[in-house]
């Protein structure tokens, strides 16, 4: 039986979308993509390794523009979070994203984040590294965050000169955790107390994301399947960070100042859509939309039927179309929202 917090047992070759296309280069190129994986060290001297990918627009193809990708809690970048990517790469855009700090092939114990001002400084290390590339000059970049992945973008934000990011895709991002959701007194400091003594613990009762996230039954079993996914208890030592950060971008909603797009499900029950609709009203960003899409959950860009998400897909490649230079070289495809 493997141990809570344990590496993950080999598991037989096997991907989001199934057996065929056989290897994910092939896959890819059928979607109109190339990628890789790849690692990253940080710099400094904790030297921490990052499970990361990257997603392009098949050459010779030049990218529109670099879009910097965070996944949620629990999850990774090589299940279906690909998917979106993939999408985006193909529409014009060369992605990147890494696994966060114990999670997927990242280092570190399982869903064990103490720290999120650590991970954002790993992610901005890893970001900014692809940046200075000189194929990369001159290209306009874009922050993009799923659910816990969205907070961390609003930190990087936080953290950084406006003028490094051109802009935010925030998909339901738990940028407050509401009054609706959040544990009641005194649960939350009893949890921050117990967590000093025992940090690791995956003690705190959660409901199934899974169930709550995905509305189509199908794709609940492609979820599952995820060969590196956390599926245990939250850790003590996660949910007191996570409480604290947002707690922090909670009050800090009205220094949000980068041009932004958010979007939610109205049923989301992970987080609350009031939230971002707090975040549109007290943002003091010039340019910022919000989208409410009546009935859709949590996992906007894989859980719901195809037709909401090409309806959302779309939104987020509008939205980042209207913000982009024309590329150096012409742009010759003309690819609809699938």
């Amino acid at each position: 039986m493997q141990a809570d917090g344990d590496a993950p047992a080999p598991a037989p070759a096997v991907h989001f979308w199934g057996e065929h296309p056989a290897t994910e280069a092939e896959f890819y190129a059928a979607h109109g993509a190339e990628g890789e994986p790849s690692y990253f060290t940080t710099p400094d001297a904790g030297a921490r390794r990052l499970f990361t990918r990257a997603w392009r627009p098949r050459a010779p193809e030049r990218p529109r523009a670099l879009v910097f990708m965070v996944h949620g809690y629990g999850n990774d970048v090589s299940w279906t979070f690909q998917s979106t990517a993939v999408f985006l790469a193909r529409s014009g855009f060369a992605c990147f994203a890494a696994d966060l700090p114990g999670h997927g092939r990242s280092h570190g114990l399982r869903a064990f984040v103490p720290d999120l001002d650590a991970a954002v400084a790993d992610l901005l290390a890893f970001f900014r590294a692809v940046r200075a590339r000189e194929e990369h000059a001159g290209l306009p970049c874009f922050l993009f965050g799923e659910s816990m992945g969205g907070a961390i973008c609003l930190l990087i934000h936080l953290r950084t000169r406006p003028e490094e990011w051109a802009g935010a895709v925030l998909v339901a991002p738990m940028c407050r955790i509401s009054d609706r959701i959040r544990p009641p007194w005194p649960l939350p400091e009893i949890l921050t107390f117990v967590a000093r003594f025992a940090p690791t613990a995956a003690i705190v009762p959660t409901a199934d994301l899974i169930e709550k996230s995905v509305k189509v039954p199908a794709k609940r079993i492609v979820a599952a399947r995820n060969p590196v996914r956390y599926n245990g208890r939250p850790r003590l030592g996660t949910v007191v960070e996570l409480l604290r950060a947002t707690d922090e971008l909670g009050k800090r909603l009205g220094e949000v100042s980068i041009p932004f797009l958010v979007v939610h499900g109205s049923a989301d029950e992970v987080t609350d859509p009031e939230v971002s609709r707090a975040l549109y009203a007290a943002a003091a960003s010039k340019d910022k939309t919000i989208k409410i899409y009546d009935g859709m959950l949590h996992s906007l860009l894989f859980g719901e039927p195809d037709e909401n998400i090409e309806r959302v897909r779309g939104d987020i490649l509008a939205w980042l179309n209207e913000r982009c230079t024309p590329p150096a070289t012409p742009w010759h495809r003309d690819i609809p929202v699938e």
